[in-house]
């Protein structure tokens, strides 16, 4: 995965947008199912994850610090 620099942090050029896990286009996917996904995002090369606290509130951040 290429990477890029984001100030002192080196980051994925591709993110991966957190709200379709809590927020916006339901079926929802349950928190294991979350965080399974996140873990595969991961083991892909992408460690930019985009999320909001206002979906949820805090739920996709509490599941990517799972």
């Amino acid at each position: 995965m290429e990477k890029r620099k984001l100030g002192e942090l080196e980051v994925s050029a591709i993110g991966f947008g957190c709200m379709g896990l809590t927020h916006g286009y339901p079926p929802f996917l349950t928190d294991e199912e979350s965080i399974k996904l996140i873990h595969e995002v991961l083991d892909s090369g992408c460690n930019l994850l985009d999320t909001a606290e206002i979906y949820g509130p805090y739920t996709d951040e509490e599941a990517a610090g799972r």
